[in-house]
């Protein structure tokens, strides 16, 4: 599994116009599954986003009041542009194994008492962030 993740003052994600997540502080992860990927890879993106030390004062979101995290599913996370001018994405998972794991990533993060936000799965989304920093880091399983 990998996500970019990006601190930021605010975020949203809309789809056909209409907002489907929202955050202020916190981070915008935008989440790639591969197809070898299991709940396992899922529970350890998962903490790594809650538990990153990358806040104002080196805190996490998990112990940042008030911080919370949207997550975008981004299967152009496993893009390989090493051949022509063309991505391929053999690299990433089917929607079959992929939801259910972004969707794992999102439950863990909301067990934890995280603010979450959200995309749609397979939608065409609009992202906007106010990038705080900037600050941008790729987690990967």
């Amino acid at each position: 599994m990998r996500a970019v993740v990006q601190r930021v003052s605010s975020a949203r994600v809309r789809v056909d116009g209409e907002i489907t997540g929202e955050i202020e502080a916190g981070l915008v992860a935008l989440v790639g599954v591969a197809p070898t990927d299991s709940v396992d890879d899922a529970a350890t993106i998962a903490r790594k986003i809650a538990e990153l030390r990358i806040l104002r004062d080196e805190r996490s979101v998990s112990d940042t009041e008030g911080a919370g995290v949207l997550v975008v599913s981004q299967f152009t996370l496993y893009g390989d542009t090493r051949k022509g001018r063309r991505p391929s994405w053999s690299g990433a998972a089917p929607g079959e194994i992929a939801e259910p794991l972004v969707e794992r990533v999102v439950t863990l993060l909301r067990e934890r008492g995280i603010a979450v936000g959200t995309g749609v799965f397979g939608a065409m989304m609009e992202v906007e962030l106010v990038n705080d920093g900037p600050m941008t880091l790729i987690l990967e399983t």
